[in-house]
């Protein structure tokens, strides 16, 4: 490695012929299909669909499946955007923390189910004001990774 040689270079834009442009497409995809299952379960009542007064299980699952689709959409458009080149330790941290908030966010939510959230089994399941902030907690902690994982270029010195 030469030491005069800049070591983040610019970011080339993707043509309709390159070999990563499907991949892009899909990440939008996904991720925006996320975005949709996501409210469909966090707000099934804009679309005229919520029959319960509670959020119960199936609700929470598909607010998490959508999340999950969420993340995996933005992990694949950011590791597109990387292109080949070798990632940075913090982008590594980066999609570390999109996995731990993943978790976090899921078993915040399903707590009840696990067995260690404020209703016991007998019980119906109930996602209340602790498991909210726990999934809340998570997003942040997923967000936190997309920011460590985009690949920052700076200007070239003279």
């Amino acid at each position: 490695m030469n030491i005069n040689q800049p070591v983040f270079a610019r970011m080339e834009t993707a043509d309709a012929d390159d070999p990563l442009t499907p991949r892009i497409y899909f990440s939008i995809a996904a991720t925006l299909l996320g975005l949709l299952v996501f409210v469909i379960g966090a707000k099934p009542d804009w679309f005229g669909w919520d029959r319960s007064p509670v959020v119960g299980f199936v609700q929470i699952a598909v607010f998490l499946a959508g999340l999950a689709l969420i993340c995996l959409g933005g992990y694949i458009s950011l590791l597109t955007l990387w292109n080949g080149r070798e990632r940075t330790i913090l982008s590594d941290i980066g999609t570390r923390l999109v996995g731990t908030g993943y978790v976090i966010a899921v078993f915040a939510g399903l707590a009840d189910i696990f067995g260690m959230g404020s209703q016991s089994f007998p019980q119906v399941p109930y996602f209340g004001p602790w498991q909210a902030s726990g999934v809340l907690i998570g997003q942040g902690i997923i967000a936190l990774g997309f920011l460590l994982f985009i690949p920052y270029t700076f200007p070239q010195k003279n």
